[in-house]
Parts: structure tokens; sequence; C-alpha cells
């Protein structure tokens, strides 16, 4: 069996056709049968030290749910997962599992790694599709309450947590329904809207209260929670958009990508005639920048209407920070791609429309911190690409309204939010994690500063251990 393992090629996750998807907002994979599923968990060596587990943000039992997939055993493979990660049919669409777990998969050294999210996926839409979802029993009450600000991925992990092992938590969302960057970040065809409410409806069998509209450091501040709470785990995210500083950012038809996405996910202009939503998207749209978020906008803005949208990105492909796989969807989508360009500025006409974007190529010169080749300008190479709509999608930071209505509270020169090693801040009772700590990253790690927090929350009220997993 061994070496049939090993020769036996990774199942080909099915999709749409470009063709078609692109004129809806559904779901561009489809999904493993079960058949498929099967056969892709066999191709798990089991190994005794299981390296893929170490590469997990939140270790998920990687070879046991893989294992009872690969027994047939589906919705048994759903709740293993469940004891480390609450919502993996979240994780199992939107987590960048090439860079974490499938990463350090054994066969990945001669072949193609486990297809480890896509049966994360798999077991849990089974679970769900056929009606056997099945939150564990509440433990006995600690007596202790515990405060979640913010409804990302970092706060509702760290919520289902406290949850499983005995706590009380109410999570605070400043908008009207809760996911955050999960609901106005993600576009439905990455992340269907039904399966993230089934996910939100496990967090309230666990027995979760979420507050939504309720703004942190408006509608009450955090000394005022924590009049209610025992303690407080800020997870408010990194949602204030950065800029480019150049000419013409501020005309007509110029978004940041977390306006242009926001406006389309909560607004429902994906739902178009049925919802007549504000977003104007023009003929020919630029998309600056080059990460997940930037696909998602490009890919968003052809579903539109948009009959041209050009990436443009100052860098090569080679060091494009998105995954393979939404780079390889955008451009299945007729999304192009333009390199080692820069716009330096925005032209608009006589309405205050933009029309013009300015560019100037760019060559590779010395890595920067970041380890990546520096873009240095070419002199005298600036050219004009015509455009309607421009997307800025060149990263964002920390919203400053709850540092600023929190004494005490440190922050980084940056505006982050400054936490010791156990997630704890410098204000007692109150911890943090997430984006407000590290600036942008992925939606698994953001979980898994939520994870680390509960621990700490749990042990520094309980003076306790947690207990083994969630929900041992």
């Amino acid at each position: 069996m061994g070496s049939r393992v090993m020769t036996q090629q990774r199942q080909p996750m099915p999709e749409r056709p470009a063709d078609e998807r692109v004129r809806d907002f559904d779901e561009v994979p489809i999904g493993y049968t079960a058949e498929m599923a099967v056969a892709e968990a066999q191709r798990c060596l089991q190994c005794k030290r299981p390296m893929c587990v170490e590469g997990c943000p939140v270790k998920v039992k990687i070879p046991q749910f893989v294992e009872l997939i690969a027994q047939g055993r589906f919705s048994e493979a759903a709740r293993k997962i469940k004891q480390t990660n609450a919502f993996p049919a979240i994780c199992g669409r939107v987590c960048p599992q090439e860079g974490q777990c499938e990463l350090t998969c054994v066969l990945g050294r001669r072949g193609e790694p486990v297809a480890i999210g896509r049966l994360e996926r798999f077991a849990a839409d089974w679970e769900r599709a056929h009606d056997e979802v099945e939150a564990p029993a509440h433990p006995a009450p600690t007596g202790h309450s515990i405060g979640v600000v913010g409804s990302g991925p970092g706060g509702l992990a760290c919520a289902a947590d406290l949850a499983m092992w005995g706590h009380d938590v109410t999570v605070y969302e400043l908008f009207h329904a809760p996911g955050g960057v999960l609901r106005y970040g993600i576009p439905r065809f990455r992340l269907p809207r039904a399966v993230l409410n089934a996910e939100l409806d496990y967090l309230s069998k666990l027995g979760v209260t979420i507050r939504t509209n309720f703004v942190v450091g408006r509608t009450a501040t955090i000394d005022e929670l924590l009049q209610e709470h025992d303690a407080i785990f800020v997870a408010t995210g990194a949602g204030l958009p950065r800029f480019l500083g150049i000419p013409g950012e501020n005309l007509l038809g110029v978004y940041s990508a977390n306006e242009f996405l926001t406006r389309v996910n909560l607004m429902r202009a994906d739902r178009f005639p049925e919802y007549d939503t504000p977003v104007h998207c023009g003929d020919n749209v630029i998309v600056v920048g080059a990460g997940n978020v930037a696909m998602d906008a490009a890919r968003t803005a052809r579903r539109l209407g948009a009959e041209n949208v050009t990436v443009v990105y100052r860098r090569t492909r080679g060091e494009m920070p998105a995954r393979v796989e939404e780079i390889e969807h955008a451009e299945q989508e007729d999304v192009r791609m333009h390199f080692l360009l820069s716009p330096i500025e925005l032209r608009g006409d006589d309405d205050g429309w933009a029309r013009v974007a300015v560019c100037r190529r760019m060559e590779l010169g010395e890595p920067d911190e970041t380890g990546r080749r520096r873009p240095v300008p070419v002199e005298g190479s600036e050219f004009e690409l015509p455009c309607d709509t421009v997307i800025v999608a060149v990263g964002s930071r920390a919203h400053p309204l709850v540092p600023d209505t929190t004494p005490d509270l440190d922050v980084s020169r940056r505006g982050y939010v400054a936490i010791d090693d156990s997630g704890a801040t410098s204000k007692p009772g109150v911890f943090a994690g997430g984006d407000i700590v590290t600036g942008s990253a992925t939606v698994i790690e953001a979980m898994g500063a939520g994870r680390r927090a509960a621990e700490s929350i749990h042990r520094s009220l309980t003076g306790q251990e947690p207990p083994n997993g969630n929900g041992g």
C-alpha cells in the first residue's frame, strides 16, 4: 500500500467553468464527492510524528480526521476537527493550507501533499448537508464572564473555546451582522453566506451571545465593559485601509478595496438587480496590489460587469502574496496582470471622475525587510492606462477607535495593540490578538491567536490549564 499511496495522484477539485461563474457570485469550487474524499484521504501516510499538525496555527488533529474520512465516517471527521477548530467549513475554503499544514506534509517532498483543506471542507459540508451537526454538551458554568470585541475569525475562535470551557461569553460586533472580515471582506464566490451563517449558528449552540450594532469605544468603552465582564479580548482587526499617497486618489471612482468589498458584501450589490446598491464599477477597472484582497476585488469587479480588469503590481508574479489558486482563478476569469508597474498619479475628467492612471515601470533591486526584492523606479518610463474605476488593495492598518478610548492600553508606533507572550495587554484583564496586534494576516492565524488568548484568559480566571482541545 505504501508504494500505491506515494504514486497516487492528488484528487483535483471540481470547479464551475469560468465563463459561467463570472456571471454570478455563486461558489466556484464544487467540492469533493464522497468517493473523491475517501480516495484523497487514503493517500495520507498517518505519520507517527505528523508535521502537518505543527504547520496548523490551531493544531487541528489532521491525521485523525483524515483517517475517519478514509473510513467513510464523515460526520465523525467533522467533529474531530471541531475539537480544535469550531469553523472547519470556513477554514477549508479560505485558509492558505499550501503555506501551512500542507507545506509540511511528508508527501509533498516527492509529489503533491494531501489536500487537507479540501478534506476539511468536505467533512464540514457533509455534516451540515446531512443535518448531523451536533453541539457538544454544555460544561458546568465557571461563573466567569468574558467580553469579546469583534466577531471576525480571532474573536470567534476565542469565544468558541471559552464557551466550551464553561465561561459566559458575549461577542460585540459593530456591524448589523456578525462575521467581521469573513462577511464583509470575502466575496460569496469564495465563502457562501449560508456556510458562514451555519458556522455562526454553531457558535450560538455553544452558548455564545452575539450583540450587533455595538461600537466599542462609542456604545461603550473597554473600561465600561470591564464592569460587566471579568476579562476582555480585543479582536477588532485591521480594517482601516491604506492608500498610495499619489495625486488624484480623491477622484470619483477610486475605492479602497475595503470599501469596495464591504459595499458589495454588506449592501448586497452581489444580488443586483434584486438589490440596487450604489456601487460604481466601470468598464475599465484597475486594481492596485497583488494579495488575496486584490484578487477578490478584481474578480468581484468582473462579476459586476467590468469588461477590462487589470491588476497592477510593482513586483513580479513570483512575489505575489496572493494564493496561487486565487491568481489562477482570476486569470481564468480574464483578469489581466501587469507586473513591475506602479501608479504615480490618477487623472480625472471635468466632472471629477478618474479616467487615466499614470504608471511608472519598475525593476527589482536588493531585498527589503520582507525578504522580497525592493522595486526600484525606472526613470522616464511613465505611460498612461485608461480607467474609470480604481481599487486600491495595498493593505490595511489598525483602526484607532479602541486604543484611543482605552487608557493604559499600550500600542506600537503604528497603532497596533501591544501584548506579551500570553496575549495580555498592558491593561489588567484585557487581552488582544489577530490583526489588531500583528497587522493584516490570514484567517487561520487570527484564529490561532484567538485560541491562545482563550487559554490565557482561562488560566488567569481559574488558575487551571484549559481542557485538552476545544471541548476536550
